[in-house]
């Protein structure tokens, strides 16, 4: 035994000089390259030193670097936790340097200097430098590797243990909950299948199966999550709408909606979520009842040490070459987006949006960032031995929005996410705990031009020409308001309303009309409760026979009836009515309006645009070219992918509630059924997205299943 730790510390030392001799060497080189940069009195002069001597200044140099990058730079990066999420992580940059310009002052007889600009340069190439030679060397020595992983891992249960956490038993398989947001299923079979994500691709062929489910109405994150995750999507009628009681508009990315949102699913079901066992949710708009939260919208309100949403920059950042890495990987996909936007205005592609403004830094944040900081918080969970994980990459979802849900863009960010997903296995098998990877979806994207585009006027204009009232002579536009944009605002400590809806609207004889992708709500605050059709037609005799007559218009629900072209009519409490009237929407389509109908909080009206079986196009009432929100389409159908050790689904699952049963049933399956790991080598290529400790390489994925190809 002692020979063996002698052999350890052995091993130890030598990766540390290791490290330091290739940070001295770097150091060497950007001081002979760089002009500002330099590591002896007088290089230029008779009294220069000898290359001794600036090879013993460098190495003293980099040896107080990397001193002060270990022991002072997680104390400062937590101090500054307070500090925006996108502040913090152009920051790391000048703290790093400051940092360089300290150890270079810890030079004896002045040797060291560096101009304030040039030092930033020199400690992000040395941060980057020093944690690849780690990661190769750690590579090479693999059991030192898990070691020191499982070492992480035990003392962070010992904290657990310390303040008392409960948790499952360790001896039970874990389950991980990853999220494509967005990702509809006959997307993710199409990549799969054309090679764009090998590893999901390989877990088809062996351990894993997929089918689809099929969304509420509301086909959105946030009614989706919440009955995933809460087991309760009851009265969200979708991503946004006008309350009558309280005089407000609920946003579901939101943090005050999605606090009131969490609170109401937990009062209906009596439960706190489906993570409440020893859970972590990441990335999230809720939490799912679990205590460890990064990045968790429906917390990220709240004041003071009851909001542990941001720890997971802090996970992140405290390693600078991570905030290096992310940096150059934000700065690449900001160039990308506008080379593509340039792109597709040259080839003038149609549909298209709008790409300009903030939305470079937006999608950069989306898949850079977010993705960055999401999987590192994983990744953490599982050293960790956490029972369950949920977290959302939302990617995908932010770049079809504004590039369509198939296209060169979107293929790019599916091949990343794969990436990520190979990396999350590859740390699997370090874990102190065997591991089942479920994939999942909220929902899919639906392509089509926006009504906007289509018909010049947005939904609004067209409610008020209905209304008699007046109508701008320059139609504007609904702007997006993606998942992402709430993040984005959220990191920046910035409130997350557009203005128009800051506001609460006047009860007034005008109408409130909100879009949610192709789904549209009217509402008439002057009118208590639900306006019956008779009100209605009273009080605006065009309204509705405008909008049903529209050709950009599917069909409209009012007062217990659906409305559709041409005059037809179906009630909800007459069977088949409603089933007919809705055929072309798809299996499911009547149901899933006769459960909205019952929601306390249903707009008067509520408006699904038109839809093409043919081309499966809809018609956003936002300025999206991808969206989701309504019936039509692929957005309607997102996927399940889970391993075959697991037990499959019962029917077909209807309703992100149904959902929710079966990964409840999923759980705890695993606490208490039988325990079959099995492994597969599988050599998949992972790009490198790791936190401190976590290394890249190629990994032997997950075992995979036999893919479903009738589901």
């Amino acid at each position: 035994m002692l020979r063996g730790r002698w052999r350890t510390a052995g091993s130890a030392l030598a990766r540390v000089l290791l490290v330091w001799a290739v940070s001295t060497l770097t150091m060497l080189l950007l001081a002979a390259v760089l002009p500002d940069f330099r590591l002896q009195p007088d290089p230029g002069g008779a009294g220069g030193d000898s290359i001794t001597r600036v090879g013993l200044t460098a190495a003293w140099g980099a040896g107080a670097f990397g001193l002060l990058s270990a022991l002072v730079w997680p104390v400062l990066v937590r101090a500054l936790l307070l500090v925006p999420a996108l502040v913090l992580g152009l920051l790391v940059f000048f703290l790093n340097g400051s940092l360089l310009l300290l150890a270079l002052d810890l030079i004896p007889d002045g040797r060291g200097e560096a101009a304030p600009e040039t030092a930033v340069v020199v400690a992000a190439v040395m941060s980057a430098v020093a944690s690849a030679t780690s990661t190769a060397l750690a590579v090479r020595d693999d059991e030192a590797y898990r070691r020191r992983l499982y070492r992480l891992a035990d003392r962070k249960r010992r904290r657990q243990r310390r303040a008392g956490a409960s948790g499952a038993s360790e001896s039970a398989p874990g389950l991980v909950f990853l999220q494509f947001d967005g990702v509809g299923y006959e997307v993710l079979r199409r990549a799969a299948g054309a090679g764009l994500m090998p590893t999901v691709a390989g877990w088809l062929d062996r351990t894993h199966r997929v089918t689809s489910w099929r969304t509420d109405w509301s086909s959105q994150t946030g009614a989706s999550q919440l009955g995933i995750l809460h087991g309760s999507n009851f009265d969200v009628p979708a991503f946004r709408w006008y309350e009558k009681d309280t005089g407000e508009i609920v946003v579901c990315n939101r943090p005050s909606s999605a606090a009131a949102l969490e609170r109401r699913a937990r009062a209906r079901t009596g439960d706190r979520g489906l993570l409440t066992l020893d859970g972590a949710s990441r990335g999230n708009l809720f939490s799912g009842g679990a205590d460890q939260l990064a990045l968790v919208l429906s917390v990220s309100a709240r004041r003071g040490r009851g909001n542990r949403s941001r720890a997971g920059y802090f996970a992140y950042f405290s390693d600078p070459a991570n905030a290096v890495r992310t940096f150059l990987s934000f700065v690449a996909e900001v160039a990308r987006e506008i080379g593509q936007s340039v792109r597709a205005r040259v080839r003038k592609t149609s549909p298209r949006v709008s790409r300009g403004g903030l939305y470079p830094a937006i999608r950069a944040f989306a898949t850079v960032v977010e993705r960055d900081v999401v999987v590192a918080a994983v990744i953490g969970d599982m050293l960790a031995g956490r029972a369950a994980v949920y977290a959302d990459l939302v990617a995908y979802d932010e770049v079809a929005h504004h590039s369509g849900p198939r296209g060169r863009d979107t293929d790019q960010v599916l091949a990343r996410l794969d990436r990520s997903l190979a990396l999350i296995a590859r740390v699997a098998e370090h874990a102190p705990r065997t591991y089942r990877v479920v994939l999942l979806s909220d929902h899919g994207q639906s392509p089509g031009e926006t009504f906007l585009g289509r018909y010049g006027l947005t939904l609004k204009d067209l409610v008020r020409a209905g209304c008699g009232l007046p109508v701008s002579r320059r139609a504007g536009r609904t702007h997006s308001g993606a998942e992402a944009r709430a993040a984005v605002r959220t990191a920046l400590h910035r409130p997350v309303e557009a203005a128009a809806e800051q506001a609460r609207p006047v009860r007034g004889p005008e109408p409130v009309v909100l879009a949610s992708g192709n789904l549209g709500l009217v509402s008439f605050p002057a009118v208590p409760g639900r306006a019956t059709r008779e009100r209605i037609e009273r009080d605006h005799p065009a309204l509705l026979s405008t909008l049903a007559g529209h050709p950009g218009v599917g069909f409209l629900l009012v007062d217990g009836q659906v409305l559709g072209p041409g005059g037809a009519v179906a009630r909800l409490s007459v069977p088949g009515e409603a089933e007919e009237l809705l055929a072309a929407f798809g299996p499911g389509a009547a149901a899933a309006v006769r459960r909205t109908d019952a929601f306390p909080h249903v707009a008067d009206i509520m408006v699904n645009s038109a839809y093409d079986p043919g081309s499966g196009a809809v018609h956003a009432f936002e300025e999206q070219i991808g969206s989701h929100g309504g019936l039509g389409g692929e957005q309607g159908h997102p996927f399940l992918m889970w391993p075959t050790v697991l037990s499959e689904p019962e029917g077909e699952l209807v309703g992100a509630e149904s959902v929710h049963a079966l990964l409840r049933h999923w759980l705890r399956e695993t606490e208490d059924g039988p325990q079959v790991p099995v492994e597969v080598p599988v050599e998949v290529p992972v790009e490198d997205h790791r936190p401190e400790g976590v290394q890249s390489g190629t990994l032997p994925s997950a075992q995979v299943a036999g893919q479903d190809e009738n589901r």
